[in-house]
This record gives structure tokens, C-alpha cells and sequence, in this order.
């Protein structure tokens, strides 16, 4: 009977083992991904402002995404842990200024960011809970300044064409590292600077060169849209 209990009980430990594994997946290093809002509203599909009203022409958080170095990715690591909005309450006026959700219908932005961390903050808790996820990404915007850096190389949101190269070389310049870009398709089908993806390490803090970079599909002269 004892070496039954017993058995049970190491079973019971090893699955106990097990699941906080897959809860704290390892993974290789964050994009961090900021998003235009003119592009994200000037194609067929349409767009709705926060219910906080127009976000500043800007760009906007997307996401901060746990990544492995062969270009795949961990998902909805943990189901038990959901989106707590007490946890980010601190944070609330920062995040609706600085990850606005441009999604219809018009929201205060809790569903985009519950999505955000139940499908990638949750394969990061081994090294940030929920409040240090969404307050890392804050910080790393405020570490790169984007719009400015863009702005200082004569790049500007006026829906002129500009040359991908120079995008990424200004963006090299004023962060450091070579950045990732994604493109989308106004109704024109002008290719339009969309999301721009830095790599940052493990502990959410710095940006590092990137491992693998995602494949944009943007054409060798891409408008920046108005907002």
C-alpha cells in the first residue's frame, strides 16, 4: 500500500515537473514589433480608433514576441494564465498611448493586449510575469524612437516613396542594429511601410542583432503613409 501511495505521489511530482517545463519554455531572443498607423489604416481593410480617440501619428506597439533562432515560434503557452487587467493598471495611460489597438470595433484596448499576452507573454514567463512583459515593451519603446529616427534621416510620413534601403540603414543608424521590415498594400497597391521588427534578448531589456529576420515582402521603394 505505501509503495502504491508512493508511486503515485512520484507520478503526480513528474507531471507536476513537466507542465511548469512547458510552461516556462525556453526560447532565443523577443522581436519587438511596432506598427505604422497610417498603413495599418490606409488599405482595403478598415480601421477603428480607440475609444480614447486618434492615437498621436506615431508608431504603435504590436507586440513583443518570444522567438527561436530558426525563425519559428512558441504560442499560448499557458492557458491557466490569463489576461489580468488589475496587473497593468499602473500602466493603463501609458499603454493607451503607447500600444493602441487599432482593431474594429472601436475598444479600450484590453482584448489586443490579453491576446498579445496569452499568445506570446505567456512563452515568456520564465523571465517576465505579466506586468514586466507589457512594462518591457514600454521601456523598449521608449529606448527607440522610431518616428524620430526616421524623421532625423529626411524620412517623414507625407505618403512619399522612399527607398527600402534607406529605411533600414537610417534605422541601423539610430538604433544600432539592422532592423526587420514589413510592408503592406494600400488600395492602390502601393507597398507601405508597416511594422518594423528589433531583436531584443531573453530578459526583454536589450536589443541585440537579429538571429533570423522576418521576410517583409516589400517592394524597393515603399510610401510612408499619412495618419
Amino acid at each position: 500500500m505505501r509503495f502504491s501511495t508512493s508511486l503515485i505521489l512520484i507520478k503526480l511530482l513528474v507531471i507536476q515537473y513537466l507542465s511548469v517545463l512547458c510552461v516556462s519554455q525556453d526560447f532565443d531572443f523577443f522581436y519587438f514589433v511596432q506598427q505604422w498607423p497610417g498603413a495599418y489604416c490606409d488599405t482595403k481593410h478598415t480601421c477603428c480608433y480607440p475609444k480614447s480617440g486618434k492615437p498621436s501619428a506615431d508608431f504603435g506597439i504590436h507586440g513583443l514576441w518570444p522567438n527561436y533562432k530558426d525563425g519559428s515560434y512558441p504560442s499560448n503557452c499557458d492557458p491557466d494564465s490569463v489576461f489580468d487587467k488589475s496587473e497593468i493598471s499602473e500602466l493603463m495611460s501609458n499603454l493607451e498611448k503607447n500600444w493602441p489597438s487599432l482593431s474594429c470595433p472601436s475598444s479600450n484596448g484590453f482584448r489586443f493586449w490579453s491576446h498579445e499576452w496569452e499568445k506570446h507573454g505567456t512563452c515568456s514567463e520564465s523571465e517576465l510575469e505579466q506586468k514586466d512583459y507589457f512594462e518591457a515593451a514600454l521601456k523598449l519603446k521608449q529606448k527607440v524612437n522610431l518616428l524620430q529616427i526616421l524623421k532625423t534621416a529626411g524620412i517623414v510620413p507625407d505618403d512619399g516613396m522612399y527607398s527600402l534601403e534607406r529605411i533600414k540603414e537610417a534605422i541601423k543608424e539610430g538604433a544600432g542594429y539592422t532592423p526587420g521590415i514589413e510592408c503592406n498594400k494600400d488600395s492602390a497597391g502601393n507597398s507601405q511601410l508597416y511594422q518594423v521588427y528589433l531583436c531584443v534578448d531573453t530578459s526583454g531589456q536589450d536589443i541585440i542583432e537579429c538571429p533570423v529576420l522576418p521576410k517583409g515582402r516589400c517592394a524597393s521603394d515603399v510610401q510612408f503613409a499619412k495618419f
